[in-house]
């Protein structure tokens, strides 16, 4: 199969600027590195803030996606673990130490060393017809999983999962997730599967039987004082899944002494609660980052064997602008995925 001496892609030139058809010559195939012919991409709202460079990170011209979905279409001479014309999938992580012990115990996402990024440094992401990168930070995809699904599995579901799976401890678990959007309609999901009682935490109450049909036992108005009142104390595990700044001493209010609220929406302002729940009551505050190879290759197959999957609507690659504006605006529900056409 191979690749072409010239690869197209929708690439923004410089920063702000909406993606346009861009032209580049792959660098030479590394021993260690396989192509894949891209065939999906998950849009994450990750993506908008690199082509904004908000983060200082992105180096243009710059190809977003790091939801990749594709086959293999050729390998290096000393990658072994894949074949052409399997199905994989690539993240946001690309490289790591190798060495230290996270890293030896799978967990990439923390290594003491740090790790590189899949569209982070220069590197081109998943909106192109073909990627290169290095074999061993790609995951082979379920046959259970179908690839429009597969795509947002890979950062979104990934970084609720890796979380739920350590705060999980027992059947019945109370979970709370708060905010039921991209990464919320599938922490609702992998929690109900692994046997936690979900309550879905919401600003918007048109969004109740959704939320239950995804798999909450409950659903509580965030802006009702009654409701949250009698929820008070009462929830092991809060997850919040919320970018933007909202009230994390109402949530730590909710929890159980002992109980944790773990932030994986990175939000962009200080998080502030009182020392009181932290000290007294033993809450515990933390966050968490998208997961390393363990948990990715064990959260596939979880999806796959429990039926977990995204709601999500396609687009043509070739329309990732409207795409964009879609999740600017709020209107994805919940995740687009890019189908290549360029």
């Amino acid at each position: 199969m191979g690749v072409p001496d010239k690869v197209t892609a929708m690439a923004s030139l410089e920063p702000k600027k909406p993606l346009q058809k861009w032209e580049h010559t792959p660098q030479p195939l590394g021993p260690q590195d396989i192509d894949i012919h891209v065939t999906h991409n998950g849009l994450c709202h990750t993506d908008l803030h690199m082509v904004d460079n908000d983060w200082g990170v992105a180096k243009f011209p710059f190809v977003p996606g790091h939801e990749v979905v594709g086959t293999v279409a050729a390998k290096g001479s000393q990658v072994t673990e894949f074949e052409v014309g399997e199905r994989v999938g690539y993240a946001w992580i690309n490289g790591s130490c190798g060495a230290c012990g996270h890293c030896i115990g799978g967990d990439e996402n923390i290594c003491l060393k740090g790790w590189t990024g899949t569209i982070v440094g220069g590197n081109h992401g998943g909106f192109q017809t073909y990627m290169r990168q290095p074999a061993k930070f790609a995951y082979k995809i379920p046959e259970g999983l179908d690839s429009v699904a597969a795509a947002p599995l890979l950062c979104a579901g990934i970084t609720v999962y890796s979380p739920l799976r350590r705060l999980v401890t027992h059947p019945g678990t109370k979970v709370t997730v708060v905010g039921i959007g991209g990464l919320g309609h599938l922490a609702i999901q992998f929690a109900a599967k692994m046997g936690a009682e979900v309550t879905a935490l919401s600003t918007s109450a048109n969004k109740e039987a959704e939320a239950k049909g995804f798999g909450a036992k409950n659903f509580v108005v965030s802006s009702d004082p009654n409701q949250m009142k009698a929820m008070a104390g009462t929830q092991e595990v809060i997850i919040n899944t919320v970018s933007s700044a909202n009230d994390y001493a109402a949530q730590m209010a909710l929890l159980r002494p002992n109980g944790s609220l773990c932030i994986v929406g990175a939000p962009v302002t200080d998080v502030k609660v009182g020392v009181s729940d932290l000290v007294f009551a033993q809450k515990k505050l933390m966050g968490s980052l998208v997961g390393g190879r363990r948990d990715m290759n064990e959260m596939l197959e979880f999806a796959a064997q429990a039926g977990v999957a995204p709601k999500c609507e396609t687009m043509p690659l070739s329309k990732v602008n409207e795409a964009f504006e879609k999740v600017k605006n709020n209107q994805a529900r919940y995740r687009i995925v890019l189908l290549t056409d360029v």
